[in-house]
């Protein structure tokens, strides 16, 4: 099984307005409510793609009551996740259908006692004994110590399972110090890190840092990995108009599915990239699009930075359990 991890677990709610203009009272054409924060939208994804997912985190409170109640009706992902005093962060989306732009409100979530912080631990060590690999994802709740993912790394380390993580600011730069497998900021979280604003630079210098593999989400321009055996970067072949929320999540379940069924790197683009494009077309973060994500599959193009333009491999396809 996929592990994922969610810290900072919450409950993504998305209103769809006709149009979104400030000072003004809106009526909400739709309204949806999913599973949410970073490592959730990755197990959903997972699962849809037909491997068996286990979710670990936190969760508390009515939210963290109604986030876990759909995640058993709506998914395939095994809830492992433990409770805490405080209430689950809820994530406002609004869709502002005439742009397509979103705008996005956080709340911060519980804060964590050291005694739950301890039952966690001691779940993720019994968790990890039947993982194939396991992914840390998303923002850090208050009370968590800002090394963790630092922390859990080195547990998955020394368990032999293979860590992709996924968060930013001093979180990222501390547990890139821990050698992850594979780091995945996407490109402002990768300029804030290193300073450099190109992406490639950028990318061989958060290697450098300890990740031994670096995969960065570059938008519309699909995403860059830069690892001990070259340097790809994927693109999907046109531009996909819709809701970006989630779509670097899909990326990642892109990765981690590659990662486990062992394809080698042109081909864990070129997933990560068309989940990502299909996700945009989805109606909520966690889901994709199948049409547009079968559609995209053959067309994204990969170019090898040692060795020009190519067609991704076609072992990109639907994966095994």
């Amino acid at each position: 099984m996929i592990l994922t991890v969610t810290l900072n677990a919450a409950l993504d709610i998305t209103y769809r307005v006709p149009r979104l203009r400030p000072h003004t009272t809106h009526r909400v054409t739709e309204v949806t409510e999913r599973p949410g924060g970073k490592g959730l939208n990755v197990a959903r994804v997972l699962a849809a793609l037909g491997h068996r997912t286990v979710a670990t985190g936190f969760a508390g409170g009515g939210t963290g009551e109604a986030l876990r109640a759909l995640l058993t009706q709506e998914t395939d992902v095994t809830d492992a996740l433990v409770p805490v005093g405080g209430a689950t962060r809820r994530t406002v989306a609004v869709v502002d259908e005439a742009s397509g732009d979103t705008t996005q409100l956080n709340e911060p979530g519980p804060t964590v006692s050291p005694a739950e912080w301890d039952t966690f631990l001691g779940s993720y060590r019994e968790l990890l004994g039947d993982a194939r690999a396991v992914a840390l994802c998303g923002s850090l709740p208050p009370g968590v110590p800002v090394d963790v993912y630092a922390r859990l790394t080195r547990v998955a380390r020394t368990a032999g399972v293979p860590v992709l993580l996924d968060t930013s600011g001093e979180p990222l730069r501390r547990g890139l110090a821990a050698r992850p497998d594979l780091a995945k900021p996407n490109a402002d979280e990768l300029a804030a890190l290193t300073g450099s604003t190109e992406p490639l630079r950028a990318a061989r210098d958060a290697r450098r840092r300890g990740a031994h593999a670096v995969a960065a989400s570059l938008g519309a321009d699909g995403m860059l990995a830069v690892t001990a055996d070259g340097a790809w970067q994927a693109a999907p072949p046109q531009r996909i108009a819709g809701n970006p929320t989630g779509a670097g999540d899909s990326a990642v379940a892109g990765l981690l599915s590659g990662l486990v069924e062992e394809l080698p790197w042109p081909d864990r683009l070129t997933r990560a990239v068309a989940l990502s494009a299909a996700t945009v077309r989805a109606p909520a973060a966690g889901e994709f699009d199948a049409e547009t994500y079968e559609d995209l599959l053959p067309r994204v193009v990969v170019t090898d930075h040692d060795g020009g333009v190519q067609r991704a491999a076609g072992r990109a396809g639907p994966p095994g359990n």
